[in-house]
């Protein structure tokens, strides 16, 4: 396999975008939480570390959901107990529920997430709950991890097209994400789960969750590039203000409870293009470029991400 020095992006600004981005890392929870053959913890120790030298501030971890439904995180002790932390870096886990959060708390989690659904069919597939009931659910884990010193974030999936219910209402997102933000989280991560937004789309969805009280700063999205518009929808959510973007390096992940959710957006896409708009982001693409390589190798296959084949395929 080729590799060559990456040739940066001309830096060109554009009006209208903030001057930097924290990227939310989630390669190594929801990267590989989809990935049949379980990967070593040693393995994702190092995906860690690696992803830390390259620059990346906001590392989720893993997560504590049950090991019978997820078992590539059933090892979240064991990683968290060798998980050697870089200052400036928080490694944030998700948590589905209060055992989940006594999980957490056990092993001196800091920040923890939280994961509801915009829609009725896949709060109950994924959930086993309703629509409604899903928040009953949420606000005991909430208030002691508040009350334990944690910060939570919210993400809710789903909230541009579901694939059993179809096109979901703008105001329904924002009806779902007020009341989880209500309950005492401090972020709130909208997710195309299974890709299919585009950015007029995702204009409106932004728009009626800041109308119903949301600040705009406490908004991050979460996009999949089921179908190729992951780029051009982050850039739509950060001319509306938004700074706080999710991604996965090199491209890993999809949903295991929503067979047609593919890959999250690219860490490596992301970063060509914000440094292209002069953004800033922290983050070193040739480090990162590396180690999405690396980690495609010990996977057996090439990294999704089209910055990555440029650059080391």
């Amino acid at each position: 396999m080729g590799t060559r020095e990456v040739g940066l992006p001309a830096t060109v600004k554009a009006n209208g975008l903030p001057e930097r981005v924290t990227i939310w890392e989630v390669g190594a929870r929801d990267g590989l939480q989809n990935e049949s053959t379980v990967v070593p913890v040693d393995v994702k120790l190092e995906f860690l570390a690696r992803l830390a030298d390259a620059g990346l501030g906001v590392l989720e971890a893993t997560s504590f959901v049950h090991p019978k439904w997820v078992p590539q995180l059933a090892d979240a002790e064991e990683l968290l107990a060798g998980l050697t932390k870089v200052d400036g870096v928080s490694y944030p886990v998700l948590v589905p529920n209060e055992r989940g959060l006594d999980r957490a708390l056990a092993a001196g989690v800091q920040h923890i997430a939280i994961f509801g659904s915009a829609t009725e069919t896949f709060a109950k597939r994924n959930l086993n709950r309703t629509l409604d009931e899903q928040f009953g659910m949420f606000d005991p884990v909430v208030t002691r991890a508040r009350a334990e010193g944690l910060d939570v974030r919210a993400y809710v999936s789903m909230c541009f097209g579901d694939p059993w219910e179809g096109a979901v209402a703008a105001d329904q997102v924002a009806s779902v994400g007020k009341r989880l933000m209500d309950m005492g989280c401090s972020q709130l991560s909208l997710g195309d789960t299974i890709g299919v937004a585009t950015p007029g789309q995702v204009e409106s969805v932004i728009a009626a969750t800041s109308s119903v009280g949301v600040p705009i700063g406490d908004i991050a999205v979460h996009f999949h590039d089921t179908y190729g518009q992951a780029l051009s929808n982050t850039l739509a959510a950060l001319r509306l203000g938004v700074t706080t973007v999710d991604s996965s390096a090199g491209g890993l992940g999809g949903c295991p409870y929503a067979e047609s959710a593919t890959g999250n957006l690219a860490t490596e896409d992301l970063v060509w293009m914000l440094d292209g708009l002069g953004v800033q982001t922290g983050v070193d693409l040739d480090k990162l470029a590396d180690t999405s390589a690396w980690m495609a190798g010990r996977l057996g296959r090439p990294a999704p991400s089209r910055v990555v084949q440029a650059l080391r395929g």
